[in-house]
C-alpha cells in the first residue's frame, strides 16, 4: 500500500496535525506502506511517543525523527496484537477493504483504542472505485461508518489536491466515544 507517494512528509504532517491532539502517546499507522504518514506522525508525537507501523509487507523504515517507531508485519483486516492505543491513523488504506467489510474492520480497530482516543483517516475524495482506490471512503462515507463503530465528533481537518488526477486528499478525525 503505497499511500505516501501522493504527499511529502511535511505535507502529510500538515494534513493530520489537527487530529493529533497532544505530543506523546501510543499510536498505530495501519497500512503504513512506505512510511510517509508514519514519519509525519512520529514528528508530531515527538520523543515521548510510540508508533506501531503496521503493513502486510515488511518495509525498511527510513530514519524517523521524534517518536519511537515499531515496524509490524500484519494485516489490519485481521486481529493484531497491539497495546491500548491513544490514536490510530489510516492513510489511504481503508479503501482497499471491500465496502461491505469496512464497518466490521473499523469496529475491530476501534476496539484497540482507549476511550477518547483519536482516529485520523486520510482518503481520496471520490465516489467511484478505480484500480488504485477500489472501495472509496469519501468524508460522507467515513461519517456513516464512524457512527456504526463508536466514533464521534467527526470533522474534516485537512485537504489538498492529489498529484494523481482530478481528486483531493481529505483528512478527517473522530474520537472513540467515552
Amino acid at each position: 500500500m503505497h499511500h505516501g507517494l501522493d504527499v511529502e512528509p511535511r505535507e502529510a504532517a500538515d494534513l493530520i496535525r489537527a487530529g493529533v491532539p497532544q505530543p506523546g502517546g501510543v499510536w498505530a499507522d495501519l497500512g503504513s506502506g512506505s512510511g510517509t504518514f508514519t514519519r509525519a506522525l512520529a514528528a508530531l508525537l515527538g520523543e515521548g511517543g510510540v508508533v506501531y507501523a503496521v503493513d502486510r509487507a515488511a518495509h525498511a523504515m527510513p530514519t524517523v525523527t521524534g517518536a519511537a517507531v515499531v515496524p509490524m508485519t500484519g494485516d489490519f483486516t485481521e486481529p493484531l496484537t497491539l497495546p491500548d492505543l491513544d490514536g490510530v491513523i489510516m492513510a489511504n488504506s481503508l479503501h482497499f477493504v471491500a465496502s461491505q467489510e469496512q464497518s466490521r474492520v473499523l469496529a475491530r480497530i476501534v476496539g484497540y483504542m482507549r476511550r477518547g482516543g483519536s482516529f485520523v483517516i486520510v482518503e481520496y475524495d471520490q465516489r467511484r472505485g478505480s484500480r488504485w482506490v477500489p472501495y472509496p471512503v469519501p468524508l460522507q462515507r467515513f461519517e456513516a461508518l464512524a457512527g456504526e463503530v463508536g466514533l464521534v465528533s467527526v470533522r474534516e481537518i485537512g485537504r489538498r489536491r492529489s498529484r494523481f488526477g482530478p481528486t483531493e486528499l481529505d483528512a478527517a478525525t473522530a474520537e472513540k466515544a467515552g
